[in-house]
């Protein structure tokens, strides 16, 4: 494939520059959702990519694609439970208090408390260096300095 378009129900490899690779899915809008797959072998059947479990989903600066800094390596119908996306938390910067939900696909947002925002991803794009650290902090066992801080807000 490796146009560099962002394309819904692409599958993208990811070089991790460690000897390892990792691969996502083009979702919705900014979003992208990282499969549970890191190896040191490309991996050409997409079957073996699209049938791993998602780690996280979250939306990623246009760069990681349009830029070929992550490669389409195939497209895939996306199933119906990656057709919908899941809701953000938005924390007010002067009110760190405040909480609110974002609906990804109809932009609509919705006060919320606090404890409505555990497990959510928080509501921003993630530079493609920053989940790639992501990903290399998760499969070595180690807290990720960009996700640790929203993790400890819910503790």
């Amino acid at each position: 494939m490796g146009s560099p378009h962002r394309t819904v129900e692409a599958i993208v490899e990811i070089d991790l520059a460690d000897g390892h690779y990792a691969y996502g899915r083009i979702l919705a809008n900014a979003d992208f959702g990282f499969y549970d797959l890191y190896t040191t072998e490309r991996v050409q059947d997409l079957e073996q990519i699209i049938t791993r479990p998602l780690l996280f989903i979250v939306a990623v600066n246009t760069g990681a694609v349009n830029a070929g800094r992550w490669v389409k390596i195939g497209k895939r119908p996306l199933p119906a439970a990656l057709q919908q996306l899941p809701l953000k938390f938005i924390q007010d910067p002067l009110a760190l208090d405040k909480f609110e939900l974002y609906e990804p696909l109809t932009g609509r947002i919705t006060p919320a408390l606090k404890e409505q925002c555990a497990g959510l991803e928080r509501c921003a794009v993630w530079d493609p260096s920053h989940v790639e650290e992501r990903l290399r902090d998760h499969y070595a066992g180690r807290p990720n300095r960009y996700r640790a801080q929203d993790v400890a807000l819910f503790d």
